[in-house]
């Protein structure tokens, strides 16, 4: 797989691979033994570049991701994040204070049987804790040797700037898709600017941009998209028509509605590294598969026409989860 570089000078593959939903999140979580296999399939087709967080289980996901890469920690960059407050397994809120932030490293390179975290973001803005203060933080375990980049997650622009100053961004990791365009407006004319990476999570749209969810689909009890308004039925329904409009590009190009998400996310920037997530090899191979697939001029322009004809129903958090965007 071709690579490409985030800020300042951290190579990874063109795309990435978001490990979250093999230990949380939607629904059972597979077998641990299933998903080391697979981080090690992932590896072998190209992917070097592997997305986590403490908070994912918790502590689940970290662990998962030291136990599979030990053998092989030479071969893959390992992102991970601080920021939230764990109390008895369960998130309670954010927590960016700067001892927690030392706290949170050195568990996580405990956890991820490593002597370096390649990639450390801040999971979400703590609004009691002064940016330059966090990046300062990160900044001093940079200089320290247990860090190599410094990351932001779903910040906003004027966050970005001031955490920029004090430390250098390597990269932001956002949500971005062809069903949530909203970084257009402000964060990527940003990051072009400072010359920080892009790291969409959701590439995918949390899997309805693969066709393969509906209306009439039914998640797992304890899977996360039952809470989130834009997978309501009626939302799913309304937004269809996003996906027949791809999927018709899709037929043209003799690929998948999920491939040409992906494609069109690497045409944007090359300085763009989605993440999928997934927890079968069917699927991690057909995604790796859209880093080959060359959208012309005439494929991106019919692309952004059906995007912009599709007003996309329903809100992507809740109320209280948007609050910590963008700050």
């Amino acid at each position: 797989m071709q690579k490409r570089t985030l800020g300042n000078g951290l190579e990874v593959s063109a795309l990435g691979l978001g490990c979250m939903g093999m230990s949380f999140a939607y629904g059972i979580a597979p077998d641990p033994r299933e998903m080391v296999s697979l981080l090690h399939a992932a590896v072998e087709r190209g992917v070097t570049f592997f997305d986590t967080a403490e908070v994912y289980g918790p502590f689940a996901n970290e662990l998962l991701l030291g136990d599979a890469f030990a053998p092989i920690r030479d071969k893959v960059v390992i992102a991970t994040k601080f920021g939230f407050k764990i109390e008895d397994g369960k998130n309670v809120g954010v927590d960016s204070r700067p001892e927690h932030i030392r706290d949170v490293a050195e568990a996580s390179l405990k956890r991820l049987k490593t002597d370096v975290i390649d990639l450390f973001y801040q999971h979400r803005v703590d609004p009691d804790v002064p940016i330059e203060d966090v990046a300062g933080t990160v900044g001093d375990l940079i200089r320290e040797g247990k860090v190599k980049h410094f990351g932001l997650s779903e910040a906003g622009a004027s966050t970005i700037r001031r955490a920029h100053a004090v430390q250098p961004v390597t990269a932001l990791q956002s949500e971005y898709s062809l069903w949530w365009r909203e970084p257009e407006a402000e964060i990527i004319p940003t990051l072009e600017e400072l010359g920080i990476g892009f790291v969409p999570f959701s590439p995918l749209g949390r899997g309805f941009l693969t066709g393969k969810i509906d209306a009439d689909t039914k998640f797992e009890e304890n899977d996360l998209r039952n809470a989130l308004p834009r997978f309501s039925a009626e939302a799913r329904a309304a937004n269809q028509r996003l996906i027949d409009l791809i999927g018709a590009i899709a037929g043209r190009k003799h690929a998948t509605p999920a491939q040409i998400a992906l494609a069109w996310l690497l045409a944007r920037k090359p300085w763009i590294v989605p993440i999928p997530g997934t927890t079968r090899l069917d699927r991690l191979e057909e995604n790796i598969h859209a880093a080959s697939i060359d959208l012309d001029p005439g494929d991106l322009a019919d692309i952004a026409r059906a995007a912009d004809s599709v007003e996309i129903e329903g809100a992507r958090y809740s109320a209280a989860s948007q609050s910590l965007i963008n700050r």
